[in-house]
């Protein structure tokens, strides 16, 4: 009588191969998939304090000139709350208007409109501040803000 051999069949080792490969391309996905929405959330938080930054710039300036003064020319010279409306940096900048290179993937835009929906402000008084910051996987992140004549 003939010995039997303890080895594996072709048809073995390919199923086992298939199935350690199916195992192998789902985790690989699942890692994938994770780190995609692990950058996400990071410019996700990047485009918040961004905005956040703007905001506090634009907060800081006057509703209604004190001194009566012509509109300023650069953006570091803008001491209204109005002169930001309809300014869209395409990457983030400074309080002087100069581009900070490592945010260059980042769109801000700016809207200002008088508010009337204070209650017991008048529109005159008060400024209704959105700050819009895209990014470069579709993102958006919008911010608002009021800033009266106090």
């Amino acid at each position: 009588m003939r010995a039997r051999s303890h080895g594996m069949t072709l048809i073995e080792l390919v199923v086992a191969i298939t199935i350690v490969s199916i195992a192998v391309s789902t985790v690989l996905g699942a890692v994938a998939a994770i780190s995609t929405r692990s950058a996400d959330a990071m410019l996700q938080q990047q485009a918040i304090a961004i905005a956040q930054a703007y905001l506090d710039e634009i907060t800081q300036r006057w509703v209604v000139d004190p001194n009566g003064s012509p509109p300023n020319t650069g953006r570091a010279s803008w001491d209204l709350v109005d002169e930001y409306n309809g300014l869209v940096d395409v990457g983030a900048h400074d309080q002087s208007g100069n581009a900070i290179p490592s945010l260059s993937a980042y769109t801000v835009s700016v809207s200002t409109t008088p508010s009337s929906g204070l209650t017991g402000v008048p529109a005159a008084a008060a400024r209704r501040i959105d700050i819009t910051v895209s990014y470069a996987s579709g993102g958006t992140v919008k911010l608002s803000g009021y800033r009266t004549n106090y």
